[in-house]
């Protein structure tokens, strides 16, 4: 069966953009060939396939290349990986021969220049730290690029960013009980409640998918936990999910500043409406904390929940200001990178072979709304409205160049 399609003689392009030039995107008798490439971002410890992906993929009649050492930090060797069908590269040119190449964070400058016209690149976008300047040689290299932040499930539900924002909650909750004892110049204290002691009192900010998991782990020790957030359906969500007894408030500044005075542990996890995280808690806020207390802001990738925070790394992730711990680390995730890799290859696996099996792409696109929410580049056309807003470029309605208006 010839799966290829020749997307230059779609009737849509000479009514929906005449201007839009065509590439044809090819996968051969249903076999995509997918290319790994090892991850040079700081601090980046993820990979998008694990061994066990791997091998669903190969026995399914995909070609599989990663560059050595692409799992290392995961936790997974290149032996793993070759024994599960994968072929271990060592020249990043080979990775980026492939059809389809799958990573964890966007493109560098020096990898866009590897890549090739017509090319399906799936990884992060991070619309927040993207230059236009990169963005505009993809466009003229033709790629198709769909980012996986945006990428929306049959349910409507974000799974990249959901998968993600369970692990960095309940991580949250465990690196506060690291930072709560003796070992890490904390005030000695074990997290949670334990029979004629006080029990650690919590404050969660953001009742989203990290507050919710961050709740979780931190009732599941026995700590008594306070949850913040302005969405009331949000709040009754999450009160109905682990019962009255929790406390839940809107942010009223008085309310939450009594909470944080009394509190041993914050967990800033609200993302807000906007590319900048709403600060929520002033530095005179963090001022009247207990001493010794720990502040976690998961939220700090998009600026963060406290006036306080600044950007930590996994070599020095925290410091103190005003006698009060800070975390300030924007990829927890990567913490457990191989646990988030886990997460990520359920997500991939299957979506990649389904892509196959619907003939490639360009058919992908036609049966699947939510692979069409996170494509940005289709063919070298923008088709995401808010880069287009931010960078000025010409966009394209996905809809109309995938041929959905024929």
């Amino acid at each position: 069966m010839n799966m290829s399609k020749n997307l230059s003689e779609s009737p849509v392009e000479s009514y929906a953009q005449p201007q839009a030039q065509a590439m044809p995107i090819e996968f051969k008798h249903g076999q995509l060939n997918i290319g790994i490439p090892k991850e040079t971002t700081f601090q980046e410890n993820r990979v998008p396939l694990t061994p066990a992906a791997v091998s669903f993929l190969s026995a399914n009649g995909h070609r599989i290349l990663i560059e050595s050492g692409a799992g290392r930090n995961a936790n997974f060797s290149d032996n793993q990986f070759s024994e599960s069908g994968a072929q271990i590269v060592y020249d990043q040119d080979q990775i980026y021969s492939c059809d389809t190449i799958l990573k964890i964070d966007p493109p560098t400058d020096q990898e866009i220049d590897k890549m090739k016209s017509g090319q399906l690149l799936i990884s992060a976008l991070q619309i927040n730290q993207l230059s236009p300047v990169l963005l505009r040689k993809m466009m003229d290299k033709k790629i198709n690029a769909l980012s996986y932040e945006f990428l929306e499930d049959d349910g409507g539900t974000r799974p990249i960013i959901r998968a993600m924002s369970e692990i960095a909650g309940t991580a949250s909750i465990l690196i506060a009980a690291e930072y709560l004892n003796n070992t890490n110049i904390g005030k000695g204290e074990l997290l949670g409640g334990f029979a004629g002691v006080p029990p650690t009192q919590v404050v969660v900010i953001g009742a989203g998918a990290v507050g919710e998991f961050a709740t979780k782990a931190a009732l599941g020790l026995g700590a008594n936990v306070k949850v913040f957030d302005n969405n009331m359906y949000r709040l009754r969500r999450i009160q109905k999910s682990f019962g009255f007894h929790l406390y839940t408030s809107t942010l009223q500044p008085q309310v939450l500043s009594n909470s944080l005075a009394s509190a041993d542990v914050v967990i800033g996890a609200l993302a807000g409406t906007t590319a900048r995280s709403p600060v929520v808690v002033s530095e005179d806020m963090v001022m009247k904390m207990r001493p010794n207390s720990v502040l976690i802001d998961v939220a700090i990738d998009r600026g963060g929940n406290f006036e306080t925070s600044e950007l930590t790394t996994h070599e020095n992730p925290v410091f103190k200001k005003h006698d009060v711990i800070h975390y300030c680390i924007p990829n927890i995730a990567s913490r457990v990178s191989r646990t988030a890799s886990y997460a990520l290859s359920n997500v991939f696996s299957p979506m990649l072979d389904e892509m196959a099996q619907l003939g490639g792409f360009a058919e992908f696109l036609k049966h699947k709304q939510g692979i069409r929410k996170g494509t940005y580049l289709y063919r070298g056309n923008l088709t995401n409205k808010n880069l287009s807003d931010k960078f000025g470029f010409k966009y394209h309605d996905i809809d109309l160049l995938a041929g959905l208006y024929m």
